[in-house]
């Protein structure tokens, strides 16, 4: 993308505290004087000075598209994250990584709630295809809540290429499957790990699921079949982070 419209008060903030540079112009409504707007207009002029603009409510809204704004909304270049999965592996260095894998998830809201749960989850990465699947634009951005902004997002040409590139550097591939022998709850989630996703009621792709290394299901015993996306990750990613604790101690 060559610009990016961030929109509210996370999305925002987010990108001061990883790219400020990277900000254009920022708007927000001179006629709210709460202090969370004092805190937000100090801040961004502390950081980009004379890039902050003031603007009216119906300014806003023509900008962000909508009116779920709240009286924030900033133009900006595209933050420099991790491009490539090469990247992202030099990047990481000698971390042990925690990374999801997306496959086929192709609607935006799903896809920022996904990046907010691994923000919160400490995720590293985010990896997804280039097809057949939602890429970042303002919707994501205003679901992820800030996440968008610092989360590495990298979209790839060829995903079970990319899955085996992760292999080759040590990273073991957790696939999510209903029909899975094992539970979640079964294997080992300390070590380098990426958790792989695939669509609602389709699942993941045939070559997918066949370059994981593992295949694991999420227990259910209500009578639905199964759990949205975004849900299904945070429970993957927090039972890798529950295992990573305990190790720890």
């Amino acid at each position: 993308m060559e610009q990016q419209i961030l929109v509210g008060f996370h999305a925002v903030i987010a990108r001061i505290r990883q790219a400020p540079d990277s900000l254009k112009t920022v708007y927000y409504d001179l006629s709210r004087r709460d202090r969370r707007m004092k805190e937000f207009i100090e801040i961004t002029q502390q950081t980009i000075g004379r890039k902050v603009h003031q603007a009216d409510s119906e300014r806003l809204r023509q900008l962000a598209g909508h009116d779920r704004h709240q009286g924030v909304v900033a133009f900006a270049e595209p933050a420099s994250l991790a491009r490539n999965v090469a990247e992202l592996l030099d990047s990481l260095g000698d971390k042990n990584p925690l990374l999801l894998i997306l496959d086929g998830i192709t609607d935006p809201h799903n896809l920022g709630a996904c990046l907010r749960v691994a923000d919160g989850a400490g995720a590293d990465a985010i990896i997804v295809p280039k097809d057949r699947s939602a890429q970042l634009n303002t919707t994501v951005s205003k679901v992820a809540s800030g996440a968008a902004e610092i989360m590495p997002f990298v979209a790839v040409t060829n995903l079970a290429r990319s899955m085996r590139e992760l292999q080759e550097a040590g990273v073991w591939l957790i696939g999510t499957s209903d029909d899975a022998e094992k539970i979640l709850y079964e294997v080992d989630l300390t070590g380098p790990v990426a958790i792989v996703m695939g669509a609602e009621g389709e699942g993941m792709r045939r070559l997918t699921k066949e370059t994981c290394d593992e295949l694991v299901s999420i227990p259910m015993f209500g009578g639905v079949e199964s759990l949205n996306v975004s849900v299904a990750s945070g429970v993957c990613l927090y039972e890798a982070v529950r295992q990573r604790i305990l190790k720890a101690k």
